[in-house]
């Protein structure tokens, strides 16, 4: 149904009334949708800004009518285009008399052309004094009402188009998230990693543990996967010799929805030769704290109701230290010894599930009692084996691996790896993972042969890490919701 439709049924009269003056252009031969381009040169920003360079000076600007008042033989519009409003200034005299009758008739959303020169008014407003107008496409929906705009939360995100129109500050966003992007890329780009495009289908939904989307190729006539991760793919270009190489892409999801998740977002995985986790780190770092600064001036920014500092280096704990922090129960202390993790699960009230080990009961208590109290950004070090099957163990502990998670404002932003390039090690792993997968869980890995013959090949001590890009944008312009920063979210059609 959507706000169109609402529009269509509460103001059909108003409707009727703009395709009646589109049907009155269209027969003086005035066709708006004719009209293929414009002549516009000078955006509304930089009128505003730099108004002594412009006082005096013809323009040609263009954008959406957004507002008209006045009456008789002067009328004021406010238009906006991408950078904002600039205000124009109309007089019976000043465009004669077809042309002002005209003008009278348009509506607010039509967009318009608009030559003229640059003063300020007696209210000291910088405006342009209109010496022609050109009407260059027509508004046959009438936008939200002026003061209330659009508030419904759902309606602004199935018609993201009216939100941008209505909401200013929506597109800012949007725009922020771009420079995010282009700032991640410049850094990557500056360290000589390569970007590469790797496969959205699957016949292997792997990288990560995750429920995936299932398709049909009709020519091969086999089932496919969405993918749930770019991991497998860059990880044998390391093995071919590319040694530095990222992704910034789509992934696919089928899971739940919340103000954190998405059943497709954007990720960027980075892989990095001849060295480890703590690298890693240190990329990380570096990636946040510099798209803040690019997007906000500064390193230090408010989530909510919390003031967070992203400068480096950030926090770094253990997990087991982590848990005794907020918990008071040393995981250290039973290292590897389920029994007793089953029992001191039952004393924290967590849920354990037949399969459990030692090391999923651990991360279920950090879930429980850590995670959403890291509000400064913390690196999260040494997880347990049992939920990292593409991870390095370390060295003098196998029961951990050299794994870490970046939690800001009580979430996950990037999780990183010391890369597993052991194939015999990461057989045992997979295999564990299809154990897990027979029983019931169906978010756990299937074996890919094709990636453990590569790694047979050899492959070089290696670090990866992913990041969310949606949750980034989030953090750094303050989105409480994921839905906020993708342009177009997952939503239910109406009626369903």
């Amino acid at each position: 149904m959507g706000e169109q439709n609402i529009n269509k049924n509460n103001g059909g009269d108003l409707i009727q009334v703009r395709r009646d003056k589109l049907a009155e252009l269209r027969s003086a031969g005035q066709d708006p949708y004719m009209v293929n381009t414009s002549d516009r040169d000078t955006l509304n920003r930089d009128i505003a800004e730099n108004f002594e360079s412009f006082e005096g000076k013809t323009v040609c600007i263009a954008g959406r009518i957004m507002s008209k008042r006045g009456k008789g033989k002067v009328m004021f519009m406010d238009v906006y285009d991408r950078t904002g409003k600039m205000q124009i200034f109309a007089k019976f005299d000043g465009l004669g008399e077809e042309v002002y009758k005209g003008l009278k008739k348009w509506d607010i959303g039509d967009i318009m052309e608009c030559t003229g020169f640059v003063f300020k008014t007696k209210m000291g407003e910088v405006s342009v004094h209109a010496t022609g107008v050109k009407l260059l496409s027509k508004s046959l929906l009438p936008l939200p009402e002026k003061y209330h705009g659009l508030k419904d939360v759902d309606l602004r995100y199935r018609q993201r188009e009216v939100d941008l129109i209505m909401n200013p500050d929506v597109k800012d966003t949007f725009v922020k998230r771009s420079k995010i992007v282009s700032t991640i890329r410049n850094i990557m780009d500056s360290k000589d990693f390569v970007e590469i495009e790797t496969p959205t289908l699957n016949t292997i939904p792997g990288g990560a543990t995750a429920r995936p989307f299932v398709t049909h190729h009709n020519t091969l006539d086999i089932d496919m996967y969405m993918r749930i991760a770019t991991e497998i793919p860059l990880k044998r270009l390391i093995i071919g010799g590319m040694e530095r190489v990222y992704e910034i892409g789509r992934i696919f999801r089928n899971e739940g929805m919340d103000t954190r998740h998405n059943p497709e977002f954007t990720t960027i995985e980075l892989y990095q030769a001849y060295t480890d986790y703590n690298g890693m780190m240190d990329i990380t770092e570096e990636l946040v704290n510099k798209a803040c600064v690019a997007v906000n001036g500064t390193e230090d920014i408010t989530y909510g109701d919390l003031e967070i500092s992203l400068k480096a280096p950030f926090r770094r704990i253990t997990m087991i230290d982590a848990v005794k922090e907020y918990s008071g129960v040393d995981f250290g202390e039973f290292m590897g010894d389920t029994e007793k993790a089953k029992e001191v699960a039952k004393q924290l009230n967590i849920e354990v599930k037949t399969t459990d080990t030692w090391g999923n009961i651990l991360a279920e208590a950090f879930d429980e009692y850590v995670e959403d109290k890291l509000i400064q950004p913390t690196f999260v070090i040494d997880y347990p084996v049992e939920i990292s099957p593409l991870t390095k163990r370390k060295a003098d502990n196998p029961l951990l691996v050299e794994r870490f998670e970046l939690f800001v404002a009580g979430g996950e932003l990037a999780n990183a790896y010391t890369e597993l390039n052991d194939p015999i090690d990461q057989r045992g792993r997979f295999e564990h993972q299809m154990m897990l997968r027979e029983a019931g869980d169906d978010e756990a890995n299937m074996i890919d042969e094709d990636f453990l013959t590569a790694m047979e090949y050899g492959m070089p001590p290696t670090g990866g890490m992913g990041m969310g890009i949606d949750r980034l944008v989030m953090l750094l312009t303050n989105s409480s919701t994921i839905r906020d920063v993708i342009a177009f979210p997952t939503m239910k059609p109406m009626g369903k």
